[in-house]
This record gives C-alpha cells, structure tokens and sequence, in this order.
C-alpha cells in the first residue's frame, strides 16, 4: 500500500469513523436551520428557492425548515408586493440573534481547540485544509485529473478569496 493509500484510509479512520459531537452539529447546521439562519444574515432576503440552490435541498426540505424557523420566532415570509407569486424569507431581529450566537459558539469551540494545539501546528493545519479543499474543489470521481494550470488557477483563485475576505475582516475590526 502507498503512503496515499494508507492516508486515505487513516483519514478516514479519524475523521470521518469518529465523528464528535462538534463535527455533528457542524454538519447538521449545513443542512437545516443554521445553514439557513446564516445565508439569511449574510446574503439578506432570499426566496425559498434561493435557498433551497445554497443547501442543494429539495423545495419541500426547505419549506420544513423555514416553517419550523417561523415557530420560533426566527424568520418571516412574506408575499412579495409587486410580483404576489414569490415569497421573500427574512430574519427576524431574534433570528439575527440567534445566527451570531450559534456563529459565535462554533467560533469560540474551534478557538479553544486551535488554543491547544498551538499557534505553530494551528497555523500548519489551516494552510494544509486549505491545500486540501483547493485540490478537492477541482478533482472530481470519474472525471480527468485537472491539469497543472487548473491547478494554478485553482490556488490563484483561492489566495484572492482568502485576501479579500482577511481584508474585509481587518476592515470589519477596525470599525468595531
């Protein structure tokens, strides 16, 4: 066996056999109402279709969600008052709410774990997820291996959207 071989597999073991609670919650939000809360409060308001292309979820998916966000006080639809066939979602002020705390918990959760491994491996292992993902965006089961300038093009297009986004955040910290 290759050391890719037995990568694989020892990901596997440790990643996706041994899921923790976080890694749960983690992906339970990207399918359901914290994935929904979170498009909402950084794109605005979107129609249920909108959301249902972000989750790749079914329309009926989407309508469970939003009525079970309705419930709670999260998230209004509204008939559009120029075109009364189309739906608009919003969040509510206690939705808004709810998405930067549950945003705030993830966060301060990751910022513990990074807190013991140490800046030096922390910053190791975000720039190797980042290589990680960068590949696994452009390789595709049952497709041709991308070429080396897809390759290029891909970490090219990564490191602009990394720029631009610790931009905006440095930008964002100084107005706070």
């Amino acid at each position: 066996m290759g050391f890719e071989q037995e990568a694989v597999s020892e990901l596997y073991a440790s990643v996706w056999g041994n899921r923790s609670t976080m890694q749960r919650e983690f992906t339970r939000g990207a399918h359901g109402e914290q994935f929904v809360l979170r498009e909402l409060s950084m794109k605005g308001t979107q129609t249920p279709s909108q959301l249902a292309s972000a989750l790749q979820a079914s329309s009926g998916r989407i309508s469970t969600v939003l009525s079970s966000l309705e419930k709670k006080g999260w998230v209004t639809r509204d008939i559009d008052s120029k075109d009364r066939r189309i739906i608009r979602v919003n969040l509510t002020d206690s939705g808004r709410e709810q998405s930067h705390r549950m945003i705030e918990e993830m966060r301060s959760a990751i910022c513990w774990i990074f807190s013991q491994m140490g800046e030096r491996r922390t910053r190791e292992f975000v720039d190797l997820v980042s290589e990680f993902t960068t590949y696994m965006s452009i390789c595709h089961p049952g497709r041709p291996r991308p070429t080396a300038e897809q390759v290029r093009e891909a970490f090219v297009e990564r490191d602009k959207r990394v720029a631009e986004h610790m931009a905006a955040k440095r930008a964002e910290a100084e107005r706070d």
